[in-house]
Order: structure tokens, then sequence, then C-alpha cells
């Protein structure tokens, strides 16, 4: 081939700058000419007439040298660095195709290199991440063990990881260390702050175990014998209910959380600060003496412990106190008192029938002395005020079953003046009346004039102030018996309520 040949595919090259290396090097697969083409497009520097005017391929430069009629052959670089950069260009137009308007483009290295996009462009494909073919269910990744700050899949558990005896922070020691969670021991203040609310707590639920696991947790070390104490002192200024719940409670810490010397010793120091306790509780003496006998009983304290202070007591109180649970105990051998039931129980806790008959017995003794300020101190010591009114429909019905005018006017009197005192409110006294009212048709069974009775009892309670016009006329009323017609042959009418 000749120049003139070589010269036509210069210029048709130079006029067709859309032609690429790898094209040239296609055609050059099917034809010789093109061959020699690309060998003297890349090998020979060609003239200035006959320069390239694409200097971003790289590919200018003149066909004037020849060695020995022969063309200077392509450098094997120079063949490759072409090739990249047309692979660069495809993969350019590629991508721009497909994100249009992101403003990619060529470096001169041959890189691709992506501005920054226009304030248009669809920011929010950058980041999603998920799959742009429409497949997947939408769930997260690695079944949510994936992204930052993950451990693993939810319920993953990961074994004990082995100790590298070769680590350089490795050490012997740690390897047979126990660790504890230490508490420290309660001072006096802290003790007080601390067991004070918990007995105070007890006092309302009355759960001895709850108390035995809060003081479990506790380092009390050697203030355990003042647990007693603490107890027994805020028992003697609250109701006897409470006393016997402390009572209880001494017991059930015996042997769990407290032992015997603990007790004996919380005993010493309670005989001992007598003179300042009966200050604020001026029977103290007599309830410290109870406190002993019933801890005697229950075995929390050895029978010879009130024998061991004969001859060494010198306060004239604690001397009281060891006498009254002297004489206890020997009532208890001689006599069956029951100790283990000396301080009653209180409130809720006894059985509803129990607290009928107490109430039966209270206002049986109230008729038969009339007074009225000792049947008010025996119902507040009940404390039951949620069944007071149990005792109004007891009074009632007592009036109802009574022969005379004396009990009325006696039970009368005890209710104004349990409800001036705010003994029973309100809704106790209506409820009493409204059981009355309720269960009157069986009463009239045994006392056939219950009705008159009962309505001239409600009468005189309206008169008194111990109840209203409202609960007064719902007052049941029984019909009188009248003939039906004259020449009925002296039929009655059906009774009527």
């Amino acid at each position: 081939m000749g120049w003139t040949h070589v010269n036509a595919l210069i210029v048709y090259y130079h006029r067709d700058r859309e032609l690429t290396v790898d094209r040239v090097a296609d055609g050059a697969r099917r034809s010789e000419t093109w061959l020699l083409w690309l060998v003297i497009l890349e090998a020979v520097d060609l003239s200035d007439s006959y320069q390239f005017g694409d200097e971003e391929n790289g590919l200018g430069g003149n066909i004037d040298d020849k060695i020995n009629g022969n063309w200077i052959s392509a450098p094997a670089g120079t063949v490759h660095e072409a090739r990249l950069k047309a692979k660069a260009k495809r993969r350019l137009r590629k991508n721009s195709s497909r994100d249009s308007g992101r403003g990619d483009s060529l470096s001169d290295n041959g890189d691709a290199v992506r501005s920054a996009a226009p304030p248009t462009s669809p920011k929010g494909r950058v980041l999603d991440r998920r799959s742009r073919l429409g497949k997947g269910r939408g769930l997260p990744k690695k079944g949510g063990a994936g992204g930052k700050g993950v451990w693993g899949t939810p319920g993953e558990v990961y074994d004990e990881e082995e100790v590298d005896v070769r680590d350089p922070n490795y050490d012997e020691d740690q390897e047979s260390c126990v660790y504890e969670t230490v508490v420290l021991p309660l001072d006096e203040e802290a003790f007080t702050k601390t067991v004070t609310p918990i007995v105070q707590e007890y006092f309302e639920h009355g759960d001895a175990n709850e108390v035995a696991e809060l003081l479990g947790e506790l380092n009390l070390s050697s203030m355990r014998s003042d647990v007693p104490l603490l107890a027994v002192s805020l028992a003697l200024e609250s109701k006897a209910s409470h006393r016997e719940l402390t009572s209880r409670l001494l017991s059930w810490l015996c042997g769990r959380v407290l032992t015997r010397s603990d007790i004996e010793n919380a005993f010493h120091k309670l005989l001992r600060e007598l003179p300042d306790l009966v200050l604020d509780t001026p029977t103290a003496p007599q309830l410290v003496g109870q406190f002993i006998a019933r801890a005697v009983t229950d075995q929390i304290l050895t029978k010879n412990y009130i024998e061991g202070y004969k001859g060494r007591v010198d306060c004239e109180h604690a001397r009281a106190a060891l006498d009254r649970a002297a004489v206890l105990l020997k009532m208890s051998r001689e006599a069956g008192l029951r100790i283990d039931n000396l301080w009653g129980s209180g409130g809720g806790q006894r059985p509803v029938n129990q607290l009928i008959k107490e109430v039966n017995l209270l206002l049986q003794e109230y008729v038969l002395s009339g007074d009225t300020v000792e049947a008010e101190r025996c119902l507040r010591e009940l404390e039951v005020p949620h069944f007071h009114h149990e005792f109004v429909y007891e009074a009632i019905v007592m009036v109802l079953e009574s022969k005379g005018d004396k009990t009325l006017q006696m039970i009368l009197k005890l209710l104004k003046s349990l409800f001036d005192s705010s003994v029973i409110t309100v809704d106790q006294m209506r409820r009493g009346y409204e059981r009355v009212y309720m269960d009157i048709v069986d009463i009239n069974i045994d006392v056939p004039c219950a009705y008159s009775i009962l309505e001239h009892f409600v009468d005189k309670s309206f008169s008194t102030g111990v109840i209203d016009a409202k609960l007064r006329d719902l007052c049941p009323c029984r019909g009188r018996k009248r003939f039906v017609s004259e020449g009925d042959g002296g039929r009655l009418k059906p009774e009527s309520y």
C-alpha cells in the first residue's frame, strides 16, 4: 500500500472524530488495510500538514519517519493506554444514560469524575438501599443482623470468650477472682431512716415475709438487735392490731434474719429505755411486759429470761414490766389464758362471724351500763370502720326485738353520739338503715309489730338529726286490712306492703 492509501485513511479519520481506537481495531480484524492503518496511526509521526486535532485521545504525530523503507512499529504501552481511555469513555456514556443530570465527566488521565448533583437530581436514589431490580420483600438485610451498632440477630447467644494466654494484658491472678457486690454496713442514722419505713409499711400490708426479704438485703451487722427494738417502739405508739402484727413479725424473723440472742439483746435494751418510753406512752411498762410474755410463748425467748432478772432490777418501770410478764405466764399455765391471742386480731383480719359476735356483745353491754363513752371506745378498738354498717343494723334490730321504749331511747342516744363524733360516717349510717329496710319482711315474721316500731324509730332518728328526709321516706310501711266491698262475704284484701 502506498502513500496515497495512507493519506486517504488519515484524512478519513481526521474528518470522523467519533471513530475510536477500538472501532479501528475492530475493523483491523477484518481488513489488512485497517491493520496497516492502525500501525501507522500509533507508530508514525505525522507531518505538520497531517496533524490530528484530537489532543484528548493523544493520537497526534506525523508519519515522515521511516527506517530502511519500513514503518516503525507502535510500542505495546501506547496501544494499552488507548484501549483504557476508550473503555472509560464507554463506561461514562453508559452511566450518563442511566443517571442523567449528575454531571459526570472524564478527567485528563481518563478517570471518571462525578461533579456535584444539580438541585433537581433525585438524591434519594443514591441513599436508597433497596434493590433497583424491583425484587425482594422489603425485609432488612441479613435478618436485622447487619448495620452499624448491631451485634447479631435477635436472640443470638454468644459463647464465652476464651482467655488468650499469649495476650500481653493477660493476668493469671484474674482466673481465680470472685466478684461480689459489697453492701456497706448501716450506721445508726441510716438504720433508722431505712428500717422505719419498712416497719410502717408492714403495719399496712401485714406481710412478714416481705419484711424479711428487705432486711436480708441490708448489711445490718451489729445493728441486728435494733430491729426488734425499733419495731416494738413503733408498736407502743400504735394500735392493738399493730402490736399483734409486731409480735408475729418477731416470731417470723427469728431463725431467718435474727437469732435468739438478737431478740434477747433487743429486750435488754428495751427494758433499759423504758424511762424514756414512758414519757410518750404512759402504759409502756405493761405493754412491754405483754410483749415479753408473748415472746416467751412464741419460744423466741427462753423460759428463764424473766428469772434471770430477779434481784437485779433497780428501775421501777422495768420491774413493773417483768412483773406483768410473769403474771401473764402464770395465768397461762394455771388458768389457761391464751397469750397467743393477747393483743387480739385487728381490723379485717378477723372473720365476719367473730366481728358480728363482738358487735352484739358491745351493744348488750351498753344497754346494761348506758355508758356511751365506753361503747365508743370499744367500737374504735374493733378497728373496722368499713364494718360500722353492721353495728347500725344490729342496733336497730335490737330495738325491733325489744319490749318497751327504754331500749329505743338508749340506742337512739348512742347512734346520735357516734354520728356527731364522726365515728360512724353518713355512708355507713345510711347503709345500715337500708339493710334493715331490705330485711324487714323477714324480721316481721319473728316480730309481728316490726313495721310500726321501725316507723316510729325512723321518725325519731330524723327528728334528732341522725338521718335525712330522703332516707326517712324510704322506710317501708305495711298497708291496713280492709274489706273489698259490701256483699263479698267478709273476704279480706290480701296484705300489700
